[in-house]
Protein backbone atom coordinates (compact mmCIF):
# COMPACT_ATOMS: atom_id res chain seq x y z
CA UNK A 1 0.00 0.00 0.00
CA UNK A 2 3.00 2.27 -0.51
CA UNK A 3 4.37 2.33 3.03
CA UNK A 4 8.06 1.54 3.64
CA UNK A 5 7.91 -1.80 5.42
CA UNK A 6 10.26 -3.72 7.66
CA UNK A 7 9.69 -7.34 8.61
CA UNK A 8 11.43 -8.87 11.61
CA UNK A 9 11.26 -12.63 11.15
CA UNK A 10 12.87 -15.79 12.44
CA UNK A 11 16.20 -16.55 10.76
CA UNK A 12 16.67 -18.83 7.81
CA UNK A 13 19.31 -21.35 8.89
CA UNK A 14 21.67 -23.51 6.79
CA UNK A 15 19.41 -26.43 7.64
CA UNK A 16 16.28 -24.72 6.31
CA UNK A 17 14.66 -26.67 3.50
CA UNK A 18 14.78 -24.52 0.30
CA UNK A 19 11.19 -25.55 -0.47
CA UNK A 20 10.02 -24.65 3.04
CA UNK A 21 7.14 -22.16 3.13
CA UNK A 22 9.18 -19.85 5.39
CA UNK A 23 11.96 -19.67 2.81
CA UNK A 24 9.42 -18.91 0.09
CA UNK A 25 7.80 -16.25 2.27
CA UNK A 26 11.15 -14.53 2.81
CA UNK A 27 11.71 -14.51 -0.96
CA UNK A 28 8.23 -13.06 -1.53
CA UNK A 29 8.84 -10.28 1.01
CA UNK A 30 12.14 -9.40 -0.64
CA UNK A 31 10.59 -9.33 -4.12
CA UNK A 32 8.07 -6.75 -2.87
CA UNK A 33 10.80 -4.46 -1.57
CA UNK A 34 10.35 -5.33 2.09
CA UNK A 35 13.38 -4.65 4.28
CA UNK A 36 13.75 -8.07 5.87
CA UNK A 37 15.60 -8.39 9.18
CA UNK A 38 16.25 -11.89 10.52
CA UNK A 39 16.35 -12.31 14.26
CA UNK A 40 14.78 -13.70 17.42
CA UNK A 41 12.51 -11.87 19.85
CA UNK A 42 14.94 -12.59 22.68
CA UNK A 43 17.54 -10.41 20.90
CA UNK A 44 16.38 -7.33 22.79
CA UNK A 45 18.95 -4.80 21.59
CA UNK A 46 18.51 -5.85 17.97
CA UNK A 47 14.74 -5.54 18.28
CA UNK A 48 15.00 -2.10 19.92
CA UNK A 49 17.36 -0.92 17.18
CA UNK A 50 14.90 -1.96 14.48
CA UNK A 51 11.86 -0.48 16.22
CA UNK A 52 13.67 2.88 16.44
CA UNK A 53 13.54 2.96 12.63
CA UNK A 54 9.73 2.71 12.33
CA UNK A 55 6.68 4.49 13.69
CA UNK A 56 4.09 1.69 13.56
CA UNK A 57 4.56 -1.84 14.92
CA UNK A 58 2.17 -4.61 13.90
CA UNK A 59 2.61 -7.96 15.61
CA UNK A 60 1.66 -11.08 13.65
CA UNK A 61 2.81 -13.75 16.10
CA UNK A 62 0.93 -17.03 16.05
CA UNK A 63 -1.00 -18.34 19.02
CA UNK A 64 1.77 -20.54 20.51
CA UNK A 65 4.04 -17.47 20.75
CA UNK A 66 1.39 -15.06 21.98
CA UNK A 67 2.96 -14.18 25.31
CA UNK A 68 6.26 -13.47 23.53
CA UNK A 69 4.67 -10.16 22.61
CA UNK A 70 5.74 -8.96 26.05
CA UNK A 71 9.25 -8.82 24.55
CA UNK A 72 7.95 -6.58 21.75
CA UNK A 73 6.19 -4.34 24.28
CA UNK A 74 9.39 -4.05 26.32
CA UNK A 75 11.36 -3.08 23.20
CA UNK A 76 8.73 -0.50 22.22
CA UNK A 77 8.98 1.10 25.68
CA UNK A 78 12.77 1.35 25.38
CA UNK A 79 12.68 2.66 21.80
CA UNK A 80 10.28 5.44 22.80
CA UNK A 81 9.29 6.49 19.29
CA UNK A 82 6.36 4.26 18.29
CA UNK A 83 3.20 6.10 17.27
CA UNK A 84 0.97 3.02 17.10
CA UNK A 85 1.15 -0.60 18.24
CA UNK A 86 -1.20 -3.30 16.99
CA UNK A 87 -0.84 -6.56 18.94
CA UNK A 88 -1.52 -9.88 17.27
CA UNK A 89 -5.23 -10.39 17.91
CA UNK A 90 -7.09 -11.04 14.64
CA UNK A 91 -9.87 -13.10 16.18
CA UNK A 92 -12.74 -12.75 18.62
CA UNK A 93 -13.44 -9.72 20.80
CA UNK A 94 -12.04 -11.12 24.05
CA UNK A 95 -13.22 -8.22 26.20
CA UNK A 96 -16.82 -8.94 25.13
CA UNK A 97 -16.83 -12.71 25.68
CA UNK A 98 -17.62 -13.59 29.27
CA UNK A 99 -18.30 -17.34 29.38
CA UNK A 100 -16.33 -19.84 27.29
CA UNK A 101 -15.04 -23.32 27.98
CA UNK A 102 -11.85 -23.45 30.13
CA UNK A 103 -9.39 -24.50 27.42
CA UNK A 104 -10.40 -21.53 25.25
CA UNK A 105 -10.62 -19.21 28.26
CA UNK A 106 -6.94 -19.84 28.96
CA UNK A 107 -6.10 -18.55 25.48
CA UNK A 108 -8.37 -15.51 25.87
CA UNK A 109 -6.78 -14.71 29.26
CA UNK A 110 -3.38 -14.55 27.56
CA UNK A 111 -4.76 -12.17 24.94
CA UNK A 112 -6.26 -9.98 27.66
CA UNK A 113 -2.88 -9.85 29.42
CA UNK A 114 -1.30 -8.51 26.24
CA UNK A 115 -4.08 -5.92 25.90
CA UNK A 116 -3.61 -4.72 29.46
CA UNK A 117 0.19 -4.66 29.10
CA UNK A 118 -0.20 -2.64 25.90
CA UNK A 119 -2.50 -0.12 27.59
CA UNK A 120 -0.11 0.21 30.53
CA UNK A 121 2.76 1.40 28.30
CA UNK A 122 0.96 4.61 27.32
CA UNK A 123 1.95 3.90 23.70
CA UNK A 124 -0.92 4.59 21.25
CA UNK A 125 -2.56 1.32 20.21
CA UNK A 126 -5.35 -0.19 18.14
CA UNK A 127 -6.98 -3.52 19.00
CA UNK A 128 -8.43 -5.42 16.04
CA UNK A 129 -11.25 -7.92 16.41
CA UNK A 130 -11.25 -9.42 12.93
CA UNK A 131 -13.50 -12.45 13.62
CA UNK A 132 -13.20 -15.71 11.62
CA UNK A 133 -10.62 -15.84 8.84
CA UNK A 134 -13.03 -16.76 6.07
CA UNK A 135 -10.81 -18.88 3.79
CA UNK A 136 -9.65 -20.93 6.78
CA UNK A 137 -13.02 -21.44 8.47
CA UNK A 138 -15.01 -21.98 5.27
CA UNK A 139 -12.48 -24.61 4.22
CA UNK A 140 -12.88 -26.22 7.64
CA UNK A 141 -16.68 -26.22 7.47
CA UNK A 142 -17.31 -27.02 3.79
CA UNK A 143 -14.31 -29.13 2.69
CA UNK A 144 -14.20 -27.65 -0.85
CA UNK A 145 -11.01 -29.62 -1.60
CA UNK A 146 -12.86 -32.93 -1.08
CA UNK A 147 -14.83 -33.47 -4.29
CA UNK A 148 -16.17 -36.82 -3.07
CA UNK A 149 -17.48 -35.80 0.33
CA UNK A 150 -21.18 -36.55 0.81
CA UNK A 151 -21.64 -35.13 4.29
CA UNK A 152 -20.85 -32.01 6.25
CA UNK A 153 -20.59 -31.53 10.01
CA UNK A 154 -22.89 -29.02 11.69
CA UNK A 155 -21.96 -27.84 15.18
CA UNK A 156 -24.82 -27.23 17.60
CA UNK A 157 -28.06 -26.54 15.78
CA UNK A 158 -26.31 -24.73 12.93
CA UNK A 159 -28.37 -21.59 13.51
CA UNK A 160 -25.94 -19.39 15.45
CA UNK A 161 -24.41 -16.61 13.37
CA UNK A 162 -20.69 -16.20 12.81
CA UNK A 163 -18.72 -13.41 11.14
CA UNK A 164 -16.24 -14.16 8.36
CA UNK A 165 -13.56 -11.80 7.00
CA UNK A 166 -11.25 -12.74 4.16
CA UNK A 167 -7.60 -12.85 5.21
CA UNK A 168 -6.51 -10.33 2.56
CA UNK A 169 -9.24 -7.93 3.70
CA UNK A 170 -8.03 -8.28 7.29
CA UNK A 171 -4.60 -7.15 6.08
CA UNK A 172 -5.99 -4.17 4.16
CA UNK A 173 -8.18 -3.02 7.05
CA UNK A 174 -5.27 -3.46 9.46
CA UNK A 175 -2.99 -1.15 7.47
CA UNK A 176 -5.77 1.44 7.13
CA UNK A 177 -6.56 1.33 10.86
CA UNK A 178 -2.88 1.55 11.78
CA UNK A 179 -2.61 4.89 9.96
CA UNK A 180 -5.98 6.31 11.02
CA UNK A 181 -6.12 8.86 13.88
CA UNK A 182 -9.77 7.88 14.50
CA UNK A 183 -8.73 4.40 15.63
CA UNK A 184 -6.08 5.53 18.13
CA UNK A 185 -6.54 3.81 21.51
CA UNK A 186 -9.71 2.15 20.24
CA UNK A 187 -10.97 -1.35 19.50
CA UNK A 188 -11.98 -1.85 15.88
CA UNK A 189 -14.58 -4.51 15.11
CA UNK A 190 -15.00 -6.43 11.85
CA UNK A 191 -18.68 -6.94 11.00
CA UNK A 192 -19.03 -6.81 7.18
CA UNK A 193 -22.80 -7.17 6.84
CA UNK A 194 -22.83 -9.67 3.94
CA UNK A 195 -20.48 -11.99 5.81
CA UNK A 196 -22.60 -12.69 8.88
CA UNK A 197 -24.05 -16.16 8.32
CA UNK A 198 -25.04 -19.32 10.15
CA UNK A 199 -23.64 -22.74 9.29
CA UNK A 200 -26.97 -23.76 7.79
CA UNK A 201 -26.95 -20.68 5.56
CA UNK A 202 -23.39 -21.48 4.48
CA UNK A 203 -24.26 -25.08 3.63
CA UNK A 204 -27.34 -23.99 1.69
CA UNK A 205 -25.25 -21.51 -0.30
CA UNK A 206 -22.60 -24.14 -0.98
CA UNK A 207 -25.20 -26.70 -2.08
CA UNK A 208 -26.60 -24.24 -4.62
CA UNK A 209 -23.14 -23.51 -6.02
CA UNK A 210 -22.10 -27.17 -6.22
CA UNK A 211 -25.55 -28.49 -7.25
CA UNK A 212 -25.12 -31.14 -4.59
CA UNK A 213 -27.07 -32.15 -1.51
CA UNK A 214 -25.04 -33.01 1.58
CA UNK A 215 -25.97 -35.18 4.52
CA UNK A 216 -25.76 -33.01 7.64
CA UNK A 217 -24.11 -34.67 10.64
CA UNK A 218 -24.84 -32.74 13.82
CA UNK A 219 -22.34 -32.51 16.67
CA UNK A 220 -24.33 -31.04 19.53
CA UNK A 221 -23.20 -28.84 22.37
CA UNK A 222 -22.87 -31.61 24.95
CA UNK A 223 -20.42 -33.53 22.76
CA UNK A 224 -18.28 -30.44 22.13
CA UNK A 225 -18.15 -29.70 25.86
CA UNK A 226 -17.02 -33.27 26.53
CA UNK A 227 -14.39 -33.08 23.78
CA UNK A 228 -13.04 -29.87 25.27
CA UNK A 229 -12.65 -31.63 28.63
CA UNK A 230 -11.28 -35.00 27.53
CA UNK A 231 -9.34 -34.46 24.28
CA UNK A 232 -5.57 -33.94 24.29
CA UNK A 233 -4.02 -30.61 23.33
CA UNK A 234 -4.72 -28.98 20.88
CA UNK A 235 -7.96 -30.81 20.05
CA UNK A 236 -9.46 -29.67 23.36
CA UNK A 237 -8.89 -26.00 22.43
CA UNK A 238 -10.32 -26.52 18.95
CA UNK A 239 -13.48 -28.05 20.42
CA UNK A 240 -13.84 -25.07 22.79
CA UNK A 241 -13.32 -22.55 19.99
CA UNK A 242 -15.90 -24.29 17.79
CA UNK A 243 -18.30 -24.26 20.75
CA UNK A 244 -17.80 -20.52 21.26
CA UNK A 245 -18.12 -19.51 17.61
CA UNK A 246 -20.64 -21.93 16.14
CA UNK A 247 -22.75 -22.96 19.13
CA UNK A 248 -22.80 -19.85 21.33
CA UNK A 249 -22.40 -17.41 18.44
CA UNK A 250 -19.85 -15.33 20.38
CA UNK A 251 -18.62 -13.56 17.25
CA UNK A 252 -21.98 -11.94 16.54
CA UNK A 253 -24.16 -12.13 19.66
CA UNK A 254 -23.38 -8.64 21.00
CA UNK A 255 -24.57 -5.33 19.65
CA UNK A 256 -22.26 -2.77 18.12
CA UNK A 257 -22.97 0.59 19.75
CA UNK A 258 -23.02 3.97 18.09
CA UNK A 259 -19.56 4.78 19.41
CA UNK A 260 -18.05 1.44 18.37
CA UNK A 261 -15.82 1.34 15.31
CA UNK A 262 -16.64 -1.13 12.53
CA UNK A 263 -14.30 -1.48 9.55
CA UNK A 264 -16.77 -1.61 6.67
CA UNK A 265 -18.30 1.66 7.90
CA UNK A 266 -14.93 3.26 8.68
CA UNK A 267 -13.60 2.37 5.23
CA UNK A 268 -16.51 2.18 2.77
CA UNK A 269 -13.99 2.57 -0.08
CA UNK A 270 -12.72 -0.97 0.56
CA UNK A 271 -14.71 -3.48 -1.46
CA UNK A 272 -14.48 -6.42 0.89
CA UNK A 273 -14.61 -10.04 -0.25
CA UNK A 274 -18.04 -11.52 0.42
CA UNK A 275 -18.54 -15.14 1.44
CA UNK A 276 -20.50 -15.61 -1.77
CA UNK A 277 -17.58 -14.41 -3.89
CA UNK A 278 -15.06 -16.47 -1.93
CA UNK A 279 -17.11 -19.63 -2.48
CA UNK A 280 -17.06 -18.90 -6.22
CA UNK A 281 -13.26 -18.88 -5.94
CA UNK A 282 -13.41 -22.17 -4.04
CA UNK A 283 -15.34 -23.69 -6.92
CA UNK A 284 -12.56 -22.80 -9.36
CA UNK A 285 -9.57 -23.30 -7.08
CA UNK A 286 -10.37 -25.14 -3.84
CA UNK A 287 -7.70 -24.56 -1.17
CA UNK A 288 -6.10 -27.34 0.80
CA UNK A 289 -6.92 -27.28 4.51
CA UNK A 290 -4.63 -27.76 7.47
CA UNK A 291 -5.21 -26.77 11.09
CA UNK A 292 -3.51 -23.68 12.48
CA UNK A 293 -1.03 -24.33 15.25
CA UNK A 294 -2.41 -23.79 18.77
Amino acid sequence: MGHPTYVYGRPITPNSNPSNSKVELHKEFQSMGVILIQGELREHEKLVSLIKQVDIVISALGTPCYMEQLRIIDAIKVAGNVKRFIPSEFGCEEDQITAVLPSFQDLLDKKKKIRRATEATGVPFTFLSSTCFSAYFLSFLLHPHDKYSEELTIYGTGESKAVFTHEEDVAIYTIKAANDPRTCNRTVLFRPSENILSQLELVSLWEKKTSRSYKKVFVYEEELVELSETSPHPENIRAAIIHSIFVKGDMANFEIGEDDMEVSKLYPDVEYTTVDHLLDDFMANPPEFCYVEL
